[in-house]
């Protein structure tokens, strides 16, 4: 048990390959995928020595199981959640050495959805389009992991790097996003528009890396008919016929016919990536 590499004993939910995504394909109809949660995944990579934009591992909701085949450092961040070595507690928020042929479990999130794994030297898949990250609107890069699924790691350095913020402890009791209107808020009455922004919603069990979809108060149209398709960022606030605000994620699709009432700052995003169902969210207008 000497080569590079980490098996998988315990799968999970759903546990993916992601970096930092693969920006400037949107032309292409190629989301830029990665992290939802981008500032966990970077420290965890600074907890172990990493770049920033090495892959990791982003858990949903219970975790998983892994067993290194070689000695290796280990940092467990976003959604806190227990860490055990061979069934002994480990630390959570800070690099961990794990032996050849131990059995790492990352426990359920106690707060939050989505944990962070780190290895010393990045999990070393090939790249598809300059990312290893796995994109489950398109398909590219890896497939979610399966039990036995085997990944390589890169080479470890010997220097951790230099960790400048605490573990975040997980998201707050209610989600406050920042959107700036438009493009498309002039497709809404008045009434929907002060309802965006004094009414709170709810986060739905239907969303995913995709969206993050809301329950709550149904965005009346003050315009009828179709809206030619048009390009979608990140952070973009879609509005389907049911009137009910969708958040696109980093999975989103590039292009859309729904149209947008506003667009989510992007700081924002990490903690919607974290949001439970059930999460109160409001919307601030800003400029």
């Amino acid at each position: 048990m000497s080569d590079r590499a980490v098996a998988v004993v315990r799968a999970g939910a759903l546990t993916t390959v992601q970096d930092l995504g693969r920006a400037g394909y949107a032309h292409l109809g190629v989301p830029r995928s990665g992290a939802l949660a981008p500032a966990a995944a970077r420290l965890v990579n600074r907890l172990v020595g990493n770049a920033e934009s090495a892959a990791v591992l982003e858990t949903t909701v219970d975790g998983c199981a892994l067993r290194p085949r070689c000695a290796v450092t280990v940092a467990v961040g976003g959604a806190p959640c227990p860490v055990r070595v061979d069934g002994r507690p480990a630390a959570w928020g800070t690099g961990v050495r794990v032996a050849a042929g131990a059995v790492l479990e990352i426990g359920a999130a106690v707060r939050g959805l989505r944990s962070y794994v780190a290895f010393g030297g990045g999990i070393g898949v090939e790249p598809v389009l300059g990312s290893r990250s796995t994109d489950l609107l398109s398909g590219l890069g890896p497939e979610p992991l399966a039990e036995g699924t085997v990944l390589p790691l890169g080479a470890e350095t010997a220097v951790r790097g230099r960790v400048d913020a605490p573990p975040w402890p997980g998201p707050p009791d209610e989600l406050v996003l920042r959107v700036r209107l438009g493009p498309r808020d002039d497709w809404f009455t008045a009434a929907a528009l002060r309802a965006l922004a004094t009414r709170a919603y709810r986060v739905s069990p239907a969303s995913n890396r995709i969206g993050l979809r809301l329950e709550g108060a149904a965005l009346e149209r003050a315009v009828p008919g179709e809206l030619a398709s048009e390009g979608m960022v990140l952070g973009a606030v879609q509005v389907p016929p049911d009137g009910h605000p969708v958040v696109f994620l980093a999975d989103h699709p590039t292009t859309g016919g729904y149209p947008v009432v506003g667009v989510v700052r992007e700081a924002d995003l990490d903690a919607a990536a974290q949001a439970v169902p059930g999460t109160a969210v409001r919307f601030v207008p800003v400029r």
